[in-house]
C-alpha cells in the first residue's frame, strides 16, 4: 500500500486465491490480471439456466520473469487514480515493468506495455521472459483464424449456444499484437518500452477501427495518455473524499474504482450498454459469480441486483451512465413481457437474473418464479432517475413509458382481492430474505409494488396521459403487513419475531424505499431484524442497517454495522465478496476502532435540489460467493453517499440530512448531479458548504435554492458557494429548484 495514498494498492506478493486478483475493466471489456480469459459485454453462451459470459481467450494474461536475476524484488500495484495495474521486477542493475489497462474511452481496446530500464553503467543485454497461457481457443466460442491486419493476428467466431432457442449467437472479433517469448534490452540501450494491443468487438470493422486507432495513438506517443486523461476526467467528475480512518478511505477509493470502471465513458457513442453484474465484467464464467447475470443490484435490494445497489450511486454522480443502465432494461422489455405471459400474468415481469434478452436465466427456478420484487426494483430506478433529471425524453420517445406501463399492469394482474381483509394480496413469493419462500404478502415486495403503481400514475399525469383507476385502487389498498401492537413490519404474513433472516429485507422499507413510517417504527424494524439477520449474509446487508441508524442519528451504531463490511474486503487489492464473518460485529483485524461518541448535523432537509479498493470485495466474509462483489461495493458506497450525507431523492427535492461518526471529520463530494446542475458539497464539523460548479445548457438546468425549515430561501448560482455554520443547528436545511 502506498503510504498515505488511499487510492494506490501495492503488494510484494499475490494472493493465493486467483479470484482475489485485481481486475481491469471498461464498459465493454474486462479481465482479471494474469488470467488467460477476458469477457466482452453482452456476449453470453448457453441456454436458459446455463447462460453465462462467454470466455474469450486473452493475450493479456502473461507474466514476466527474470531468468538471470537471483532473487529480484517484485511488486504489484493497482492505481485507482490512473486505472492501471503494474507488475515490477527490481534487480540490481535494472527494472522491468509490466503495465496493463482497459482503455477508458476506446472501450474495444485493452493494452499492456513492458518497459526495461537499465539502472547502472553495464552494457550487457538484459532479457525478460514473457510467460503466456494464451491459446486462441474457447469452450464457448467457435473460433476461426483470419488474415493478419496491420501486424496483428486475427480470430473471430460465434458463441456456441444461443440464450433462447432460435435466438442470436453473438459474434466476437479479436485482433492482437503477437507476443514473443522474451524481450531484450540491447547493450547500447538505456531504456525501451514495448507496446501490445488487443481489440475485441462484435464486428470485424469495429475491431479493425479500434486497433487502428490504438496504433495511431501509439505512433503519436499518446495511447496511455489518452486513457489517463479520460479516466482522470471521470474521477474528477465523480470525486468522493473523506478525512477518516485509512481503512475507510482505502475501501472508498477501491469501490469507486471498480464501480466507475464498469460504466460507459462520457464521450462514448450511442453503443448499447449491457448492464452491471454482481462480479463485474471480469468475472462470470460458467459457475462463477452469478454467471455474469444482471440482478437487482443495478436498482437496489440485497441479493445481487444492479438496479438497487449500484444504480443510486451512479445516478447521483453520473446520470448519463444511469440512463444507459435504464436503456438496457428498455431493450429487454419484450423478454420481460414473455416472462409475465408464461406465468399467466399481464404486463412485464423482469427476470431475477438477466443476460442479453430479458428472459429468465437463473439456474434455479424458484428464484425466477418467486423473487418478483426485482420488477419493482427496476421501476424504482426509473423513478429515481426521473426525479433527479426530469428527463421526459426517456419516457416519451425512448421507450421508458412503455416499460412503466407494463410494470404497472403486471402488479395489478399479480394481486388478488381478499374479501376478509378488504385489501389486495400478493401471494406465493420469495422476499429479499431468501431463507423464506412461497410466503404471502412480503412487506418489501408489496411496498415496492405500491411504489411502482404510484410512480406509474404520477408519470402518466406528467405525460398528460389517462391514469387507469385500477392502478390507483391497487396502490391504495394493497396490504403491507404491520403489527399494531409491536409497532413494526412483519416480513410477511405469519412471520414470528426472532425468526432468522438471510439479509436486509424489511429494513429496506426505510431506505431505499422510503415507505412512510414514524421514527418509532423505523427504529423498531432495525431493532427487530438486526439481531436475527445471518451474520454471514451478503455484504450489502450491513450497509442498509448502517444507513438506518444514521437516519436515526445514532452514528456509533451505524459504524458498528459498517465495520462488518470490512470483513468482505480481501487484501492486498481490496477485492470484495458478499457476506460477512459472524465474528466481525466488533472491531476486527482491520484495526478500525469503534468510537462511542458521534457528531451529527441536525436534520438538514434539502428542498427542490432540496439538497432540499484495489480492494477486492467478496460476497461472503468467509471468502465464498461472488468476487469482485460490486453489489456489496454499491451498498458500501450508499452509506457514504446517502448515509453520511442524508441524501434522499424525492419527487420534489433532494433531501440533505448529514450524520457522521466522530472518527470522520470531513466529507467532500464533487459532481453531485441534480436537475442539470453539478454541485460540490463539503461537510465538516464546523460548516456545510455547497456550490454549483456547472450547469447544463441543453437542456437548461433548473435554478436551485437552499430552503430552511423557517422558509428562508437562498439561491444557488453557478460559481457561488453557500455555507451554513454547523453550530447554528439549522433544522432543517433543504435545497431545491
Amino acid at each position: 500500500m502506498a503510504e498515505g495514498d488511499p487510492g494506490v494498492f501495492t503488494a510484494t506478493a499475490l494472493p493465493g486465491d486467483p479470484r482475489l486478483l485485481p481486475t481491469v475493466t471498461n464498459a465493454f471489456l474486462g479481465t482479471r490480471v494474469f488470467r488467460d480469459i477476458l469477457h466482452a459485454a453482452g456476449v453470453y453462451s448457453g441456454a436458459a439456466g446455463d447462460t453465462h459470459r462467454a470466455d474469450v481467450p486473452s493475450p493479456l494474461g502473461l507474466r514476466m520473469a527474470a531468468p538471470t536475476a537471483p532473487s529480484p524484488a517484485e511488486s504489484f500495484t493497482l492505481n485507482t487514480w490512473t486505472g492501471t495495474f503494474s507488475h515490477t521486477i527490481q534487480s540490481a542493475g535494472y527494472t522491468a515493468t509490466h503495465q496493463l489497462y482497459a482503455h477508458h474511452s476506446l472501450v474495444h481496446l485493452m493494452a499492456f506495455s513492458i518497459t526495461i530500464q537499465r539502472l547502472d553503467g553495464s552494457t550487457h543485454p538484459i532479457t525478460i521472459q514473457l510467460h503466456s497461457l494464451f491459446v486462441p481457443q474457447s469452450q464457448d466460442l467457435d473460433l476461426t483464424p483470419g488474415p493478419d491486419f496491420q501486424g496483428a493476428h486475427y480470430i473471430y467466431g460465434q458463441t456456441l449456444v444461443p440464450e433462447v432457442e432460435g435466438g442470436p449467437r453473438p459474434t466476437v472479433h479479436m485482433l492482437w499484437t503477437p507476443i514473443p517469448p522474451s524481450l531484450t534490452l540491447a547493450g547500447e540501450e538505456r531504456e525501451r518500452c514495448w507496446q501490445f494491443l488487443t481489440a475485441v468487438a462484435g464486428s470485424e470493422e469495429e475491431a479493425r477501427r479500434s486497433y487502428s486507432a490504438g496504433l495511431s495513438l501509439l505512433a503519436a506517443g499518446s495511447l496511455l495518455r489518452s486513457h489517463l486523461r479520460a479516466w482522470a476526467a471521470l474521477r474528477r467528475g465523480c470525486s468522493v473524499q473523506l478525512d477518516g480512518p485509512p481503512e475507510l478511505r482505502q475501501a472508498l477509493q477501491g469501490c469507486l474504482y471498480y464501480l466507475l470502471s464498469a460504466i460507459p465513458p462520457r464521450d462514448s457513442p450511442a453503443a448499447p450498454f449491457h448492464g452491471i453484474s454482481p462480479g463485474g465484467l471480469s468475472n462470470g464464467s460458467r459457475g462463477e459469480d452469478y454467471w455474469g447475470h444482471v440482478f437487482w443490484d443495478q436498482p437496489i435490494p440485497p441479493s445481487a441486483p444492479q438496479d438497487t445497489w449500484m444504480f443510486p450511486n451512479i445516478l447521483l454522480l453520473y446520470p448519463e451512465a444511469a440512463r444507459a443502465i435504464l436503456q438496457y432494461r428498455i431493450r429487454t422489455l419484450e423478454g420481460a413481457r414473455r416472462n409475465a405471459q408464461e406465468q399467466g400474468y399481464e404486463g412485464a415481469k423482469f427476470p431475477w437474473e438477466s443476460a442479453a434478452t430479458g428472459r429468465e436465466v437463473c439456474p434455479e427456478e424458484i428464484y425466477g418464479a418467486q423473487e418478483i420484487h426485482v420488477t419493482g426494483d427496476v421501476l424504482m430506478a426509473f423513478e429515481q432517475y426521473y426525479c433527479t433529471t426530469q428527463d421526459q425524453k426517456l419516457f416519451q420517445e425512448d421507450g421508458g413509458w412503455e416499460l412503466v406501463e407494463a410494470v404497472a399492469q403486471y402488479w395489478c394482474s399479480r394481486m388478488v382481492w381478499s374479501e376478509e381483509e378488504q385489501l389486495y394480496h400478493i401471494r406465493g413469493v420469495m422476499p429479499p430474505d431468501e431463507y423464506h419462500s412461497q410466503v404471502d404478502n412480503s412487506a418489501y415486495t408489496n411496498a415496492v409494488a405500491r411504489r411502482s403503481l404510484n410512480f406509474a400514475a404520477d408519470m402518466a399525469r406528467d405525460l398528460l396521459l389517462p391514469v387507469p383507476e385500477e392502478w390507483e385502487d391497487c396502490a391504495r389498498r394493497i396490504k403491507v403487513p404491520f403489527d399494531e401492537e409491536r409497532k413494526y413490519h412483519p416480513e410477511y404474513d405469519g412471520y414470528s419475531p426472532g425468526e432468522p433472516v438471510k439479509q436486509a429485507d424489511v429494513v429496506l422499507l426505510g431506505f431505499p424505499l422510503m415507505h412512510p413510517m414514524s421514527t418509532e417504527v423505523r427504529r423498531n424494524d432495525l431493532e427487530m431484524y438486526e439481531p436475527v439477520t445471518d451474520p454471514a449474509g451478503p455484504a450489502m446487508t450491513w450497509s442498509m442497517f448502517a444507513v438506518g441508524w444514521l437516519e436515526l442519528k445514532e452514528p456509533q451504531r451505524a459504524w458498528s454495522q459498517l465495520e462488518k463490511c470490512f470483513s468482505n474486503i480481501t487484501e492486498p487489492f481490496k477485492v470484495m465478496g458478499g457476506a460477512a464473518d459472524p465474528s466481525c460485529s466488533q472491531a476486527g483485524d482491520n484495526g478500525i476502532e469503534t468510537h462511542r461518541t458521534a457528531w451529527s448535523i441536525p436534520n438538514q432537509l434539502l428542498h427542490h435540489l432540496l439538497l432540499v479498493l484495489e480492494q477486492v470485495w467478496v460476497e461472503n466474509s468467509d471468502g465464498s460467493g461472488a468476487v469482485n462483489f460490486l453489489t456489496g461495493m454499491g451498498g458500501f458506497l450508499q452509506v457514504i453517499l446517502f448515509g453520511f450525507t442524508g441524501f434522499r431523492i424525492t419527487r420534489s427535492s433532494l433531501l440533505f440530512d448529514p450524520a457522521f461518526p466522530d472518527n470522520i471529520t470531513k466529507l467532500k463530494i464533487c459532481g453531485v448531479s441534480y436537475l442539470g446542475n453539478k454541485l460540490e458539497v463539503t461537510i465538516t464539523r464546523e460548516e456545510i458548504r455547497m456550490e454549483v460548479t456547472e450547469t447544463s445548457q441543453d437542456p437548461p438546468a433548473s435554478p436551485l435554492e437552499a430552503v430552511l425549515e423557517s422558509g428562508q430561501r437562498f439561491p444557488l448560482w453557478e460559481g457561488y458557494s453557500l455555507s451554513f455554520q454547523a453550530a447554528l443547528e439549522l433544522n432543517p436545511l433543504s435545497l431545491g429548484a
